[in-house]
């Protein structure tokens, strides 16, 4: 259970990369020539609907034998192509599209050379963050859904389209993904699930999570975690053996991976192992193996539990503010896309800043922005991602257990209120690029009273999923 969680040009480059900014040669543009540097989300097929050329020309000029394999960072000449690196609005005629699973308004505006306004306008869309696999979308003034002679067709089913830098995207952790339009309702696009590795496992494993979501509309997040006592007999080994099945789970797409969970505490990590650079070397191994399958697949570093526990980092355990410092120290930064962070002991709305009211209430675990700015300025060049983030209610359960009494007293409402607050809060800081729920509908509740945190409560109702639905207008 979730508890109390150089050189100066290289810099230069990585702080462009961060916010998104592509990058040209002059020589190069000179010469007839266009040089791009792929950021996060790229495929060659979006590179070359941009620039007006083709997958073929763009790999040739490249030496590219694998189309399907860029890194974010990689300069590609862009040869012949009429381009500018920006769709222009409102060109082309108005088409007929379908929406597939991993589309958003954005998505489709960027491919169509159009704008979400001009999208949501036609189509009568109130709620932007809000269409369905299947809906027929007229597309006005785009270029048209059939990609250039010489594509392929863009991207469908459980193929990852990670939003790009900026962007923010909801979703819930979900168990028996029951209830996928009251979701849908509350505005998410994505439903993460929790995946169990042990050695000798076959990637297949992995297959029903992605295809759940996919089958529902919905992105997949894939929280892989694997066997620590397995880890603790030969980590070097261990290491690699889990890299390559998360290239193995890439391969069958997904739209993202984290990378563990937890693993500054030993229920998830062994017990006198615990440590920042320990994790960063498997981020490091699991990162290229995921990239060298599936470059598109988004890769979230496995989110360290919020917690004071410890005093430090013992054999037991590291608070995560320590565990977080290692993994930055070790160069975990190289290898994600996105920075993993829980929050769920929150007792006061998340606007607040102090006035918690147990002991500690100083303790940045407490607070919502205690959280948000730990992470952010541990690591200042990446986007956090809220792989789990809930408020605990015994509403309609009964007594917490030993352990959990201090959200006795936190109602259905108040979940549901401060978690639309706190999605909104979320959006507006332009720090957070996902925010997963923590949860959608766990029925346990004993001695971890995961129901507790679920927005669907025992009688079958969501306030939260109007809350957040109204949030997320």
């Amino acid at each position: 259970m979730r508890r109390s969680i150089v050189i100066f040009s290289s810099v230069l480059l990585l702080m462009l990369l961060a916010v998104g900014v592509t990058v040209s040669a002059s020589p190069e543009a000179q010469s007839g020539q266009t040089t791009y540097t792929v950021v996060y989300g790229d495929t060659l097929f979006r590179i070359s609907l941009r620039f007006n050329t083709t997958i073929q020309a763009l790999a040739s000029a490249n030496n590219i034998s694998n189309v399907n394999l860029i890194f974010a960072g990689q300069t590609l000449i862009i040869s012949g192509g009429g381009g500018t690196g920006t769709p222009p609005p409102g060109t082309g005629v108005p088409s007929n599209y379908v929406v597939v699973p991993g589309d958003t308004l954005g998505i489709l505006a960027r491919r169509f050379g159009t704008t979400i306004q001009a999208i949501a306008s036609a189509n009568n869309i109130t709620n932007i963050n809000l269409i369905f696999v299947g809906q027929r979308l007229t597309i006005p003034g785009g270029t048209g859904g059939t990609p250039p002679p010489g594509g392929t067709p863009p991207p469908t089913g459980g193929t990852p389209i990670p939003p790009p830098p900026g962007g923010f995207a909801l979703g819930g952790q979900v168990f028996s993904f029951s209830y996928p339009d009251q979701m849908r309702g509350a505005g998410m696009t994505w439903a993460k699930s929790q995946v169990r590795y042990n050695q000798g496992d076959s990637p297949s494993v992995a297959q029903g999570a992605i295809s759940a979501a996919d089958n529902r509309g919905f992105n997949s997040l894939l929280s892989i975690v694997g066997n620590p006592a397995q880890l603790a007999a030969n980590p070097t080994q261990y290491y690699q053996d889990f890299a390559t099945f998360l290239g193995g789970v890439a391969a069958l797409n997904p739209d993202a991976i984290e990378v563990w969970n937890e693993m500054n505490i030993d229920r998830e990590w062994p017990a006198g192992q615990i440590s920042g650079a320990n994790y960063t070397q498997m981020l490091s191994a699991a990162y290229q193996a995921i990239k060298a399958a599936n470059p598109n697949v988004l890769v979230i570093s496995g989110a360290p539990a919020p917690t004071g526990f410890f005093g430090g980092c013992t054999v037991n355990g590291c608070d995560d503010n320590l565990f977080i410092r290692q993994m930055r120290d070790a160069g975990a930064a190289n290898f994600m896309d996105c920075v993993g962070i829980h929050y769920n002991e929150g007792i006061v709305p998340p606007n607040q800043r102090s006035g918690d009211p147990r002991g500690n209430s100083s303790h940045y675990s407490r607070y919502f922005f205690g959280m948000t700015d730990l992470y952010g300025s541990t690591f200042p060049g990446k986007q956090l991602c809220f792989t789990e983030i809930g408020y605990l209610s015994p509403e309609g359960y009964g007594p917490l257990p030993a352990g959990f009494e201090w959200a006795a007293s936190t109602s259905a409402q108040e979940q549901a209120d401060w978690l639309a607050q706190a999605v909104t809060l979320a959006r507006q800081t332009g720090r957070v690029r996902l925010f997963i729920v923590w949860n959608i509908d766990s029925t346990l509740y004993g001695a971890d009273p995961q129901a507790g945190f679920a927005i669907v409560r025992p009688n079958n109702t969501c306030l939260a999923c109007i809350t957040i639905g109204a949030a997320s207008q």
